[in-house]
């Protein structure tokens, strides 16, 4: 019961927000990571948006990007890692949700699975894509760049 109401906050939360991004139309910066696990990517999603994405989130005042997309990581979907083992893969710049948001993806490559674990509040559902998958699905704008031109990549 806790954990509904707790989604349901955050729903009114992110209304609230997209309203005064609405109005504002402010500039965002964020951090995203990129879990591969043979050849299939972890998505998440959040109780507050329709979209897939990364696990990832804002970045903190005066904090690096790679630590913030560590951290996000680890809030998120209790994967813990040293930010120096995430290596950039993405920046780029949407209108999303009525803002400039500005992402980097950093992607973390790794042999076992982890033990990928949601709160059930801000997180949902986390679950293993494989990139054509993803694309298939209702995605946010940056990851479905950064999945394009990967498999771009790769077929080059």
């Amino acid at each position: 019961m806790i954990n509904a109401l707790i989604r349901a906050v955050y729903r009114v939360a992110h209304w609230g927000l997209r309203l005064l991004w609405f109005i504002r139309r402010p500039e965002t910066t964020g951090a995203l990571v990129a879990v591969w696990h043979q050849g299939r990517v972890l998505l998440v999603k959040n109780s507050y948006r329709r979209q897939l994405t990364l696990p990832g989130g804002y970045i903190r005042p005066r904090e690096d990007r790679r630590t913030a997309a560590a951290r996000e990581l680890r809030e998120e979907v209790g994967v813990q890692v040293q930010p120096k083992r995430l290596v950039h893969a993405y920046h780029g710049t949407h209108v999303f949700e009525h803002r400039q948001d500005t992402l980097d993806i950093y992607e973390l490559e790794v042999e076992e699975a982890p033990d990928v674990r949601v709160d059930d509040r801000e997180v949902v559902r986390a679950e293993f894509h494989t990139p054509d998958e993803a694309l298939r699905l209702d995605i946010v704008p940056h990851l479905e760049e950064y999945l394009s031109r990967r498999i771009g990549q790769a077929a080059g």
